[in-house]
């Protein structure tokens, strides 16, 4: 069976992965293909394995810290109210997060953003142009390089 998760990283490795912002020590982040909540993020994890604990505890440590900055870059590079964070694996079980902001009046309001169709978050008119795509990567790229370097030697 194929791992459509290990199939985009090997596209970032090649260079054909157009989402592809930049590359962690234990993963890779991108943005989502669809951007119906403006900087959806999804952070990729390097070892393919289908549950968090299976990770060796100092990886997933580090893992999970790398994931908070990039939720944290997200929140700050895209203006969000909220974030949501999902890790849940049901139809890719390699480990991956959704990182997504949420302002003040998306919708649904109070509920996880599958409570909607996917008719609606999958539209084609939430696919971003190049131009849209490439200052949503650079805008969140920055912001990633800004927290490290105030982070520096606590990751």
């Amino acid at each position: 069976m194929s791992c459509l998760i290990c199939e985009r990283i090997e596209m970032i490795k090649q260079g054909t992965n157009p989402y592809f912002v930049t590359e962690l020590e234990t993963g890779y982040v991108v943005l989502a293909d669809y951007q119906r909540y403006k900087g959806y993020t999804i952070f990729l994890c390097k070892s393919h394995e289908t549950e968090l604990h299976y990770l060796p505890y100092d990886f997933r440590i580090k893992h999970l810290a790398e994931m908070s900055l990039v939720a944290e870059a997200v929140f700050q590079a895209f203006q969000a109210n909220k974030m949501n964070h999902a890790m849940l694996g049901n139809l890719d079980s390699h480990v991956h997060w959704h990182l997504i902001p949420r302002v003040k009046g998306d919708t649904p309001a109070n509920a996880p953003i599958w409570r909607l169709p996917d008719e609606e978050l999958f539209q084609e008119i939430y696919q971003p142009d190049t131009k849209d795509l490439n200052d949503m990567r650079f805008k969140l790229k920055e912001e990633i390089n800004n927290l490290l370097r105030v982070h520096n030697n606590r990751l």
